[in-house]
């Protein structure tokens, strides 16, 4: 069976890069305007969505499970869209929709996760990146009035861990995928009892 995810493990790599560069820039601009914070979720949850949508696609071709990197792909531009053409969004709704749509974007890395684990043994790296997700969208909308500076160091620190981990599970799928054409057998897990 073809792992789509493996197979475009250089999205992976790609999304985890942006995070990491946008993270950089939300902890290094201390006096971000909120238009900017604004443009810069816009700009990471558009480019999200749409790597999530060509990995639907692709995984939907090979016949493969799709449901989850669509749904992930579908939240994440329609996001980005709602942000980008409301730029006058309220703080409070902006951190709303941030929270909510981390909360969708980390239910949806989890479950692609475990459907992971079944292909590569002992996977956390997705499933890491999910919970991250999720406390930090349950952290944004369960304190939606803090200040445009701390909500800007709070998406700079998800964007940089979440890169971070996207990155490394990036190279760790491109080496197994290398593995697997080059006829060394990738180390699958124990059958389930």
């Amino acid at each position: 069976m073809r792992l789509i995810l493996a197979k475009n493990w250089w999205s992976l790599v790609l999304r985890g890069l942006v995070g990491i560069v946008l993270g950089v820039i939300a902890f290094t601009w201390p006096g971000i305007t909120f238009t900017s914070l604004v443009f810069l979720f816009a700009g990471y949850a558009l480019l999200t969505g749409a790597l999530s949508l060509a990995g639907a696609m692709r995984a939907a071709e090979a016949g493969d499970r799709w449901g989850a990197l669509l749904f992930e792909g579908i939240a994440g531009i329609l996001a980005a869209f709602i942000t980008a053409l409301w730029p006058a969004i309220t703080a409070l709704a902006l951190v709303l929709m941030i929270g909510i749509w981390a909360i969708v974007a980390g239910i949806a890395e989890i479950t692609a996760a475990v459907r992971l684990r079944r292909h590569i043994h002992n996977e956390w790296l997705l499933a890491f990146a999910g919970v991250v997700s999720v406390l930090f969208g349950v952290m944004l909308a369960s304190m939606p009035v803090t200040g445009a500076l701390v909500i800007a160091w709070w998406v700079g620190a998800y964007m940089l861990v979440s890169g971070v981990t996207l990155v490394a599970l990036g190279m760790r799928l491109r080496h197994w995928s290398h593995d697997s054409h080059s006829g060394t057998t990738p180390i699958m897990p124990a059958p389930a009892h």
